[in-house]
């Protein structure tokens, strides 16, 4: 049986590289959250103003 080469470059990550990216993900969680925030408190005011 051959064995399989496995050849892996690695590369230095710096934090300019991946912050972009981590704020984007961040704005996005924190938008989310607030939505899914309103989103509940409009559910709870729908539901006492038609059924409580």
């Amino acid at each position: 049986m051959a064995e399989a080469e496995q050849h892996i470059d690695y590369v230095e990550v710096k934090s300019k590289d991946i912050i972009a990216e981590r704020q984007t993900g961040w704005a996005m969680f924190t938008k989310a959250t607030v939505w899914g925030i309103v989103a509940v408190v409009l559910l709870l005011v729908f539901i006492k103003v038609f059924f409580g």
